[in-house]
């Protein structure tokens, strides 16, 4: 059914395909300018709408800028927010004025003096930057690859390996944003989410796969995904105890839990904690950022049972944070599951360089 809906909405696809790509021919004859800054711009982005893991491949960028000694800063969309125009993120802000992604690297990065700003318009993000923080030698963009008003410095486009870019169609009949020949504006392309044992005769039938669309030597890298020990959620821990490592847990039989997500690709997680040995008894699925409501939880908690551990993702916690929600996650013992990237096979290294290179470039 899904195949044949597909197929009847392929007219609706060319014609929003069409749109796109005279859209893009503007801006590569110069019809439509670009705006550049002085300082550099890394994007983060993807063809594909929601769940190639931006966030976690953000986050690796601004830890490696750090430890190379630059001074980053994070731009963002700020999707969900209920504030607009450009925003400089605060301790007196949240999820539901900056955004959850932005809300999340905000609390990550504070600490280290990392400025996190909003705007839909990224050029007045980037000025707002360089007004409030002059020190800033870097701007990592988050999720800008068709927002083709501001030129970056390094284009990073990442498809899923579940998913990838070269299967899908563009929308409504697939979920891309523009069409495949839209990998040609990547400086260099990363495969997420690929699964620690991926053969190299694998990533070579993929990176066959992506060079049919992207420019001949940008490089193809593979990341996967490592997961942290579970930790009580914040501003809720009181009486929350710590779970016990995964290599203690008795299997069989299988622990019971709960899961509640707003992400667009739970699975991973999902497999992961089956993996370490925890049977979902219940998994509240709800859309990518889903703003929680005092009856979502009522409805959770009625597949819940005492003993049993709640988990949920580092960007859903954002959202379960909200005030108005205190009352209804009282009681209930919600655990967050670090994600953090990891690369194989020297990928990192090749990224430490690219990065390396294309600053070094700009301060010359």
């Amino acid at each position: 059914m899904q195949s044949v809906l597909a197929f009847l909405l392929l007219p609706f696809s060319w014609l929003y395909a069409a749109v796109m790509a005279v859209r893009n021919w503007l801006y590569d004859a110069g019809w439509r300018k670009s705006e550049t800054f002085a300082v550099p711009l890394i994007n983060v982005g993807n063809l594909r709408v929601g769940g190639t893991g931006k966030t976690p491949h953000v986050t690796w960028l601004l830890e490696e800028l750090l430890r190379q000694g630059h001074r980053p800063a994070v731009l963002s969309r700020g999707y969900g927010r209920r504030t607009t125009g450009p925003r400089l993120a605060t301790a007196a802000d949240s999820a539901a004025t900056v955004g959850d992604e932005p809300w999340q690297y905000y609390q990550h990065f504070s600490a280290h003096r990392v400025p996190v700003a909003v705007a839909e318009k990224r050029g007045l993000g980037v000025r707002l930057l360089q007004q409030t923080h002059p020190e800033v030698s870097v701007i990592v963009l988050d999720d800008a690859y068709q927002h083709r008003a501001v030129r970056p410095t390094l284009n990073v486009l990442l498809t899923e390996l579940a998913r990838p870019f070269y299967q899908d169609h563009v929308l409504p009949a697939g979920r891309l944003r523009e069409r495949r020949s839209g990998a040609r504006r990547a400086d260099v392309i990363i495969v997420t989410k690929c699964p620690l044992d991926l053969s190299v005769e694998a990533k070579a039938a993929v990176e066959q796969r992506i060079r049919a669309y992207c420019r001949p030597a940008v490089p193809v890298l593979f990341s996967s995904y490592e997961y942290g020990a579970p930790q009580p959620l914040p501003h809720v821990a009181e009486g929350v105890s710590p779970l016990l490592p995964s290599d203690t847990l008795a299997k069989p039989p299988a622990r019971p839990a709960v899961l509640l997500t707003g992400i667009a690709q739970p699975g991973p997680l999902r497999d992961y904690l089956e993996s370490q040995g925890y049977f979902i008894q219940y998994h509240a699925v709800l859309p990518d950022h889903h703003v929680f409501q005092p009856a979502d939880l009522t409805a959770l908690r009625a597949h819940w049972q005492p003993g049993w551990p709640i988990f949920t993702t580092e960007k859903d916690a954002t959202r379960l944070l909200a005030p108005v929600l205190a009352a209804a996650l009282a009681g209930l013992p919600f655990y967050t599951i670090p994600v953090r990237v990891a690369f194989r096979g020297g990928d990192d290294a090749v990224l430490r360089q690219l990065l390396s290179g294309v600053l070094a470039a700009r301060r010359n």
